[in-house]
């Protein structure tokens, strides 16, 4: 039986991007494109009465391993506009967030991590268990995705 402790609790990556921070954040601020940089989001909608991306907005997401498919629901819980932007998902309580650090020769380092404050709700983790291979093989499907997140939206700001 899987508890709320037995996976890796905090996760993050991160990459170097040659372009501006600016540029970077245009990529990144609007939850609404992660379609284009998850390989797990298919859609990313914002919920009714939400009209941008800002702290408190709430949105959905459509998302697939494989043959499987559920609908997660967010909300900004941090946005500071050119620095960070953090969303916390209902359905299993962990935060993910990208952060945009400056570096010297004008680039841009991108962090993107995934948070358990809260632990991951038990219905998540018997999901996890029961259709996705268990904690420790979708936590490496997690970390494969987050590496490839990253990459698109390099190759993006860099294109």
């Amino acid at each position: 039986m899987t508890t709320n402790r037995d996976f890796e609790q905090d996760l993050e990556h991160s990459i170097e991007i040659d372009a501006t921070p600016a540029r970077v954040w245009e990529l990144v601020a609007d939850v609404c494109r992660m379609p284009e940089w998850s390989p797990q989001v298919r859609s990313t909608r914002l919920r009714q009465g939400h009209d941008s991306v800002k702290l408190g907005a709430e949105f959905t997401n459509l998302n697939r391993e494989g043959d499987l498919e559920w609908t997660t629901h967010g909300e900004i819980v941090r946005f500071t506009p050119g620095r960070e932007v953090a969303f916390r998902i209902a359905e299993n309580f962990v935060i993910w967030s990208f952060r945009i650090d400056p570096i010297d020769d004008g680039g841009t380092l991108l962090v993107q991590r995934r948070d358990t404050p809260d632990g991951i709700s038990d219905l998540s983790l018997e999901l996890t268990e029961g259709f996705m291979g268990g904690q420790a093989v979708f936590t490496q499907t997690l970390h494969a995705g987050m590496a490839q997140t990253l990459q698109r939206i390099k190759d993006a700001a860099e294109a």
